[in-house]
């Protein structure tokens, strides 16, 4: 059984006993959270919601709170110009195990 939830601005498959990294949430570490739920599959049996399933939760505890993903790096120049500009970005992520999947 799996359900498809909304953190973010973005959609993540869950999976109960598995962990996701989602965009930072403010929360503590060991703190437990519920996400909207917009789709559950059990099975043969599918759930989806419009846009969300009012009855389903999925909830989560707190592994990590922050942690910082890989390096990106932007570079832009222009040839025969004298310019060069090097940007480092770190996205930051909270690590989340799921840890039951609700419904009705």
């Amino acid at each position: 059984m799996y359900a498809i939830i909304k953190s973010g601005g973005k959609q993540y498959k869950a999976e109960q006993g598995r962990w996701l990294d989602l965009e930072l949430l403010h929360a503590e570490e060991g703190s437990t959270v519920e996400f909207p739920v917009l789709m559950v599959v059990n099975g043969e049996e599918t759930k989806v919601g419009t846009p969300q399933l009012e009855s389903a939760a999925v909830v989560g505890k707190i592994l990590k709170a922050e942690q910082k993903g890989k390096k990106q790096v932007s570079f832009k120049y222009r040839p025969k110009k004298g310019y060069q500009r090097k940007v480092g970005h770190r996205q930051r992520y909270t690590r989340v195990m799921i840890e039951d999947i609700r419904l009705g």
